[in-house]
């Protein structure tokens, strides 16, 4: 025990907003930092991909682990909304990656089954990523953004084509759904 009481004031006190605790504490969401966090990381996008199939609205879910250990998940859902919500006015597709407890999961609207944090794995695995990466296939259109350690890099933008080559070969453009990319930090 020190021989002087320390003092302990609100001076101490942190307050992290944002996904910052994610980043400080990743292994309070991820379970570790290890390979068995990484494996967690894959398995929380897998899981969004697996909720629309058990839903009904998906048949297809597809992983791709890149040679340079990047991975992406895509699928054949509906796409993660991308209008904007009024009372944060942003695109929901901003909200849901960059904003804990955030999703469709929680009313039991969208979802009636359902695996993974519920709104905390999409944002977790974003505030680990040097790259994030989402694109939306909507309404015969492609839409993507892109994130950095949970921070946007690229607004919400519309593009000609999907930016991975093997999912464009896969997935036509004209199916709805959700392509996620990322690299988590080293």
């Amino acid at each position: 025990m020190p021989s002087e009481p320390q003092k302990y004031t609100s001076d101490q006190i942190i307050v992290l907003e944002g996904l910052e605790p994610v980043r400080k504490r990743p292994a309070m969401y991820i379970g570790s930092t290890d390979t068995t966090g990484l494996h967690h990381c894959l398995t929380e996008i897998i899981d969004n991909s697996i909720d629309e199939a058990l839903a009904g609205f998906a048949k297809n879910v597809w992983v791709i682990i890149h040679p340079d250990n990047s991975a992406t998940v895509a699928d054949d859902g509906r796409g993660i909304p991308i209008d904007v919500m009024p009372k944060y006015k942003k695109p929901a597709l901003e909200v849901i990656m960059t904003t804990l407890h955030s999703g469709g999961k929680f009313e039991g609207e969208a979802y009636k089954v359902s695996g993974g944090l519920h709104g905390v794995g999409a944002a977790c695995v974003n505030a680990l990523s040097t790259l994030f990466r989402v694109e939306v296939r909507r309404d015969e259109k492609i839409y993507m953004m892109e994130f950095s350690q949970g921070k946007v890099k690229t607004k919400l933008t519309s593009v000609p084509k999907p930016l991975i080559e093997s999912v464009g070969k896969l997935i036509p453009q004209t199916i709805n759904g959700t392509t996620t990319t990322f690299s988590l930090i080293q």
